[in-house]
């Protein structure tokens, strides 16, 4: 009996030397022998990029895709030809029947600023008046329209992920007033089955300089008719297109910074 009280009392004087031992290693540093050094990273250093003179121009890595000249050398149609929309007073105008624009490069994380009018003179209503759009990898749509006084469904209106996510709010200048997107994406990543998002597509967007669209996620697609999600397909890198719905819908500054 005396020898099996000793064992156990061995036993626990081997635990508590072994808790003891763990909460010497597990204690963390006294602060009075961490220095400012041992949380510093100095390297590698952060690249500099200049920017532009105001928050509007492009900075030093943007890539210009129209700098109000000459749109044939970054854009082309659907299929490869030039485009029929025209270049008017500095801007890129949609000439109704021309069909899409879409960039020569290909994209995927990207920064992008584009400045747009609708037409001074109001004609139409709803999704009539003054509509166009800027389809991210060609796909994903953020909705241009002429929402100054012009109801429409939430979630179809300037600014919004076309029909499926409203903007925050509604920031829309008057009829014939330049308007600025400033849009962060990241592209989606694909399962194995090359149907379903890994991580889904992200998108923000800045309209006149206010958050209407926050980091949001998206189903699938754009689609018109249907539900986003029975259209994802795997894809890679995609041109960045502007549509024609047929309005006379301006375009200028338009620059874009690879992420």
């Amino acid at each position: 009996m005396k020898k099996k009280l000793l064992y156990i009392f061995l036993l626990l004087i081997f635990l508590l030397n072994l808790a003891h031992a763990q909460q010497l290693t597990l204690k963390p540093l006294e602060s009075d022998k961490i220095t400012p050094g041992m949380t510093e990273v100095m390297d590698p250093e952060v690249k500099i990029v200049q920017p532009g003179i105001t928050d509007s121009d492009a900075p030093s890595d943007a890539i210009i895709l129209f700098d109000g000249l000459d749109v044939n050398s970054e854009w082309e149609d659907s299929q490869g030809a030039p485009t029929k929309w025209i270049v008017e007073d500095g801007a890129l105008v949609c000439v109704k029947g021309s069909g899409i624009i879409k960039t020569k490069r290909k994209f995927s994380d990207v920064q992008l600023h584009i400045e747009w009018r609708t037409p001074a003179e109001v004609s139409g209503g709803g999704q009539g008046r003054g509509n166009s759009g800027v389809f991210l990898q060609e796909i994903y749509e953020v909705q241009v329209l002429d929402s100054y006084n012009n109801r429409t469904y939430r979630h179809g209106q300037a600014g919004s992920l076309y029909k499926q996510h409203a903007p925050l709010v509604n920031v829309s200048r008057k009829p014939g007033e330049w308007q600025t997107y400033d849009i962060i994406y990241t592209a989606p990543t694909f399962k194995s089955d090359s149907t379903t998002y890994s991580t889904p597509p992200k998108v923000t967007v800045f309209h006149n300089g206010v958050l209407i669209q926050n980091n949001v996620s998206l189903r699938g697609p754009t689609v018109y008719v249907g539900i986003p999600e029975y259209f994802v397909m795997k894809h890679g890198a995609a041109s960045l297109m502007l549509q024609d719905h047929g309005n006379p819908v301006a375009y200028r500054n338009i620059w874009i910074r690879e992420l």
